[in-house]
């Protein structure tokens, strides 16, 4: 106590918020917009949705947002390599697995402001396009969301919200940091309202020589939003946001690799009109996304150099249409309607002189992919409220692939209110993917015949808040069972193993999370997951569990956390598991209310660990530097 009382005559305390402002906050955080497309109360929607702030993202000074998604959310796991980068192509990190259910595939989609984001040849995620610069928060739907976002989200949603309302006046900031094995990270924003008009613009660059020969990585990229307040109803704005980085790949530690590099430009743009009134909010938006990439897998020190790159442009443009409107007491009905065009194009080009070669891309496999699909969707979404503590809530979808055909995506539950600050939802769901032009189109065992893989998930969920919202905790038990999974084997009709739907997977598990703020100081929180698997799965561990403490006194910030992951499997064919505790933490000075000092280390007990079979993880790693606000 008297410890604490020097401090703050020697230094002066920074004003902390009040109980009261607590409970606002927690109320303003029970707001969600990923599980219904419009505005609503968490407590009044059937599905689970875990949310990350802006705080909780940039307590540990982090450029990227998988790290802290990968500690803060139940069931989810995201692989890793290095210090810094996740790469592509092979050995590469980066994959988000939602309760067992991996992006690697496509069977989880990352979503920035609704639209879709992946990679439209392979049909997965690109995790080191996701900054904190483009994040406000980050929502994420833990379980099937097809009936809202289609293919790609059969087994949940990532759902990263840029900036919304920026406060009058100029906002600006400027963050540097250096680190372990020449790591470097930077960014700058700007945030500016006047009037009806706001804008949002950020900068960043990370590099790392990370913490193996071979395996340099830099990253540059930037983010801007622009738009308007028609009237005090309609809003317009516009968005664009440019990823470039280059990544090595020293190959695994039995098999190391020369020459394996990446250089990956991602970009997306996207307009977008808003209308918000008491009983009807809805929006237009209008998207293109787009990548291209140059790839050399390398080779081993004894084999001889490839004489070709990889390359490929893929781009995702669509429209997406949504109005919900209350027809009486307790109604909210939302229409909506989706379209997209997938377009994917890959060859091989001369590393000497940059010509494309008229050849297959490898040999004995099909020639050079040039391919669009497209994706025409519509669904309804119906939720009543039948007494004053029950809701009821029921969607379908119908969504038509160019390729695969037509599917029928229903989905509904019921929250029970049996207490105040209380809701039990008891909810099933169906989530598909329809196969990509990889699968179908590219390599020797492409099949143009593959069906949509199928999910059907149930669940029950308890969520409570006590103690004047500074205690919240939820619990939620989930079976799912996939079936018409794409694999490989022998297909009789083509001759030759090849992909084929055969797959079927059982999960369930159980979730627990809570968060305690003990006073005006401290901040607990934990959170803990089991995966039960019929077989082992890559990035997906059997038990994740995490507890985290915030404190903050006058000018001084503490944050630490303590993740233990077990089960994890590293090799499906030899069912090799990797178990592993990992102690990260970060303090931060306030020398003035506008600079800010900090220092973060990461892995403190120097575990020796693999996530990606092969690629050993760094031991204890730190980086420091300041932040000026202005």
């Amino acid at each position: 106590m008297k410890a604490a009382l020097i401090l703050s005559a020697l230094f002066g305390c920074v004003q902390m918020s009040s109980a009261e402002n607590v409970l606002a906050d927690s109320l303003m955080h029970d707001i969600v917009v990923t599980g219904t497309r419009v505005a609503a109360p968490e407590r009044l929607i059937v599905p689970t949705v875990s949310i990350l702030s802006s705080d909780q993202q940039n307590r540990m000074e982090r450029t990227d947002i998988l790290p802290t998604l990968s500690e803060l959310v139940p069931n989810a796991f995201v692989t890793q390599r290095g210090v810094m980068g996740y790469g592509v192509s092979g050995g590469a990190a980066g994959g988000i697995s939602l309760r067992g259910l991996d992006t690697g595939t496509g069977r989880a989609l990352v979503l920035v402001d609704g639209h879709p984001q992946y990679q439209g040849i392979f049909g997965h995620a690109i995790a080191d396009a996701y900054q904190t610069m483009l994040a406000e928060r980050v929502e994420v739907v833990r379980g099937p969301a097809s009936l809202l976002y289609g293919s790609n989200a059969m087994g949940g949603v990532v759902n990263i919200i840029t900036r919304q309302d920026p406060a009058q006046g100029v906002h600006s900031g400027l963050s540097l940091g250096i680190g372990s094995y020449n790591s470097v990270q930077a960014d700058f924003h700007s945030r500016v309202r006047v009037g009806r008009f706001f804008s949002d613009v950020a900068l960043n660059y990370q590099g790392s020589d990370n913490h193996r020969p071979s395996m340099g990585f830099y990253q540059y990229g930037g983010f801007a939003k622009v738009g308007y307040d028609l009237t005090s109803h309609w809003r317009a704005w516009g968005s664009f946001n440019f990823t470039h980085f280059a990544a090595s790949n020293p190959g695994t530690e039995a098999s190391p690799l020369l020459d394996a590099r990446q250089w990956i430009n991602r970009g997306a743009a996207e307009l977008v009109v808003e209308n918000h009134y008491g009983s009807t909010s809805g929006a237009l938006h209008v998207y293109h996304n787009f990548g291209r990439h140059k790839i050399n897998d390398g080779h081993a020190a004894a084999a001889a150099a490839r004489d070709f790159y990889f390359r490929s442009l893929d781009a995702l443009s669509g429209v997406s249409l949504h109005q919900g409107i209350a027809l009486w007491a307790g109604n909210w009905l939302t229409l909506g309607f989706d379209y997209q065009n997938i377009h994917g194009e890959c060859w091989n080009s001369s590393i000497a002189t940059g010509e494309r070669l008229n050849r297959p891309m490898e040999q004995n496999m099909h020639y050079p992919l040039d391919k669009d699909l497209t994706e025409l969707a519509g669904y309804v979404d119906f939720r009543q409220d039948l007494t004053p503590w029950l809701t009821f809530e029921a969607g379908v979808r119908y969504d038509h692939h160019s390729e695969a055909g037509g599917e029928w995506v229903p989905q509904g539950g019921l929250v029970f209110r049996p207490v105040r600050e209380g809701q039990l939802k008891l909810s099933v769901g169906k989530g598909f993917r329809v196969p990509n032009l990889k699968e179908m189109y590219l390599y020797g065992i492409a099949n143009p015949d593959l069906q949509p893989e199928r999910l059907w998930n149930y669940e029950m969920a308890w969520k409570h808040r006590l103690a004047d919202g500074r205690l919240t905790y939820g619990v939620n038990f989930f079976y799912l069972k996939a079936d018409n999974l794409i694999g490989t084997a022998m297909v009789s009709s083509l001759g030759r193993a090849a992909n084929y739907n055969t797959g079927r997977r059982e999960h369930y598990g159980a979730e627990l999370e809570a968060t305690f703020r003990a006073d005006r100081h401290w901040t607990l929180s934990t959170n803990h997951s089991y995966l039960h698997m019929d077989s082992p799965l890559l990035a997906a561990p059997e038990y994740k569990g995490y507890l985290g403490a915030a404190y903050r006194l006058c000018r001084l910030e503490l944050n630490a956390g303590v993740q233990y992951v077990s089960g994890l499997c590293t090799n499906v064919t030899t069912e090799s598991k990797e178990s592993f505790c990992l102690v990260n933490a970060s303090v931060a000075y306030h020398l003035f209310p506008q600079v800010k000092f900090w220092l973060r280390g990461e892995n403190l007990l120097a575990q020796r660990y693999e996530i990606n079979e092969g690629f050993p993880m760094p031991k204890a790693t730190f980086m420091g530097g300041i932040r000026v606000n202005f």
